[in-house]
């Protein structure tokens, strides 16, 4: 399959991120095409696995905006509250939705009940297409990117975005470079019957070997994310159920009960990608391809969330306000968005690296430092409700869909 095609915007990467882009800016007078691989009728797509989000109350608010949230609402786990606590210095502190304010502190929900409420929404909308094909390279043009394919199609936009993941194929080709840790370490992602009812209380646990995330999930069902350094990681997941089981209880607690049966065990290794920049003439990065977070604190997809919402909110102003001449991919539009998104995004990726190596640290006064912090935390309500704020994603000047409001201002 050979020839060119042309639209408004060019989404490369067709997972959640990308997708929620396309979702969001159906209800806009732009053309959008979404390259990517996995044919939209496909019965499987990676990135819709059987992972746990846990999303924030604007994210939620976001969903709903787009028209997703009904599609995800019936598989969605309400949580109540947070129990975060450090292992090698007994320090506890609990967050809940009451000191918040909040009717909840957000959901869990499987990627792929996301990924297919997305494209069941998608699917009702006009103005959109996917070209089955991965975007491979790029070509400069006077007022727009000429996008390569693997299908042979060439895609011309006006606006090209990479949503094409941490290891994006459009990232160097923007000339764009990245600032890499690799973490050492690995998260195992497993489904656990427990002798407890979760109660929809989330725990982040932190250990000496790395922390340990337990999601309410339906069912019943509790989600471990477990991070361990790669060879313990390694040495864990060849283990039987029931000394699987047992490892975790050591390193967990006994919070839920006994842990009684584990599903099918998934693994990916842990890794701080972000972009110098998250913007070049005519393309912006997206989602992992901008930033790909360590798993604690649940900061990766709710960060997106919020970029995909302001995104969406900058290029329907830029229509409003500039009629016929409106170009998506005016320096102006990149400009505004990168302003707007600059402190929350630096916001998440430092504090989601910095946890990691508060928690992560053995030194004896940084251990006792960490006790005794978090109990004071859990004392002093106005400051919880300030984290909680941030982290929740809601201070800050909010796009009018994390609000609760529509896309396009009234004028």
């Amino acid at each position: 399959m050979d020839g060119m095609l042309s639209c408004d915007v060019a989404i490369a990467g067709g997972g959640l991120v990308g997708l929620a882009l396309a979702v969001a800016l159906g209800e806009l007078p732009l053309s959008v095409i979404v390259i990517e691989p996995v044919p939209a009728t496909a019965s499987v797509q990676p990135s819709f696995d059987a992972r746990m989000t846990a999303l924030a109350p604007g994210s939620r608010r976001v969903l709903e905006g787009l028209g997703v949230w009904p599609g995800v609402a019936a598989q969605a786990t309400p949580i109540r509250s947070i129990g975060i606590s450090d292992a090698a210095s007994g320090g506890f502190a609990r967050l809940t939705a009451a000191e918040q304010g909040l009717e909840l502190l957000g959901h869990t929900v499987e990627n792929a009940a996301l990924g297919q409420a997305l494209r069941a929404r998608a699917a009702e909308l006009p103005r959109w297409r996917q070209l089955p094909a991965a975007a491979t390279g790029l070509q400069a043009g006077v007022d727009h990117w000429q996008v390569a394919t693997s299908a042979g199609v060439t895609v011309a936009a006006r606006l090209v975005i990479a949503a094409d993941g941490a290891d994006s194929a459009l990232r160097p080709a923007l000339g764009i470079g990245t600032r890499v840790r690799d973490y050492g370490q690995m998260a195992i992602v497993v489904n656990v019957a427990t002798g407890r009812f979760h109660a929809h209380v989330a725990h982040e646990r932190f250990t000496p070997a790395g922390p340990i995330a337990a999601l309410p999930a339906t069912g019943g069902r509790v989600t471990f994310v477990w991070t361990l350094p790669l060879v313990e990681a390694h040495r864990v997941l060849a283990l039987g159920d029931d000394a699987f089981l047992a490892e975790l209880q050591r390193a967990f607690g006994f919070r839920l009960g006994r842990l009684r049966q584990a599903g099918r065990r998934a693994a990916w290794p842990l890794a701080l990608t972000e972009a110098l920049r998250i913007s070049a003439p005519r393309a912006l990065l997206l989602g992992n391809a901008a930033q790909s977070l360590h798993p604690a604190a649940a900061q990766g997809f709710n960060l997106a969330l919020r970029d995909v919402a302001a995104l969406a909110e900058v290029l329907a102003d830029e229509l409003a306000e500039h009629g016929a001449v409106a170009d998506p991919g005016a320096p102006r539009v990149a400009a505004r968005y990168v302003t707007w998104r600059a402190a929350d995004r630096r916001g998440a990726i430092r504090f989601t690296d910095s946890i990691v190596d508060l928690f992560g640290s053995d030194r004896p006064l940084l251990r006792a430092a960490r006790g005794a912090g978090l109990l004071l935390f859990d004392l002093a309500v106005p400051l919880k409700r300030e984290f909680g704020r941030r982290v929740m994603g809601l201070a800050g000047t909010q796009p009018r869909l994390l609000r609760g409001l529509p896309l396009r201002a009234a004028r």
